[in-house]
């Protein structure tokens, strides 16, 4: 007979927030959609920025520039909208859920390729900073595959992408922004509307009947 003893555990409401479904074909005309948008930051950057061999090679580099250098043209003007790199779109959103910073529109994450560890906060992360913004215009979160994700590391000229965000009133990116609204559901948090009720819940404890491991003899 297998002997068992009562395991008592704390439910948890911050990992309950799941992350918005998107269809492949929705997936696949959002991914046109941005390497279009983002194609003019990976020209600029092939067309006149030197990728870096090491700290010697640039300051030898950076002594040829200052002899003769032709003026480079600024950078699109789009990459003031965008932010890249999951540590720098993390920061961005906390400060976006406790500062009157210009909030982000959509934020592109790539789930495949990588450990969950990396990318499960975004989903509650999202749905903190879109809680002052009305539903049309709260932040989207889009998860997007590995393929996805060497389409738009070419598109920016850049080795590798993970993470990807576009802020408000970017330009030239209604026509994106708007088909991810229409498509792509808000983040919901039920935590977060059980905290603006302000009604006491019960802790919520559940008991677990678990087996009892045989103690393996000496």
């Amino acid at each position: 007979m297998e002997r068992k003893r009562i395991v008592h555990t704390l439910d948890t409401p911050y990992s309950a927030v799941e992350w918005p479904q998107i269809s492949q074909e929705n997936q696949d005309v959002i991914l046109e959609l941005l390497c279009h948008l983002l194609s003019p930051l990976g020209n600029h950057r092939r067309s006149f920025v030197t990728p870096s061999k090491g700290k010697r090679d640039r300051k030898r580099k950076r002594a040829q520039d200052e002899a003769v250098s032709d003026p480079v043209p600024p950078t699109p003007e789009v990459a003031k909208y965008v932010d890249v790199g999951l540590s720098h779109i993390s920061r961005a959103l906390q400060d976006l859920s406790s500062k009157d910073t210009k909030p982000y529109s959509v934020v592109f994450v790539a789930r495949s390729g990588q450990s969950s560890a990396f990318h499960c906060h975004f989903p509650q992360m999202v749905a903190l900073a879109s809680r002052s913004q009305p539903p049309e215009k709260a932040v989207r979160l889009v998860g997007i595959s590995k393929a996805c994700e060497d389409k738009l590391s070419a598109a920016l000229g850049i080795p590798r992408v993970f993470s990807i965000a576009l802020r408000e009133d970017a330009p030239q990116a209604k026509g994106l922004v708007d088909f991810v609204r229409e498509h792509v559901k808000p983040v919901e948090a039920a935590w977060l509307k059980e905290a603006r009720e302000g009604k006491y819940l019960d802790t919520k404890i559940d008991a677990v009947p678990t087996k009892i491991g045989v103690k393996k003899k000496a």
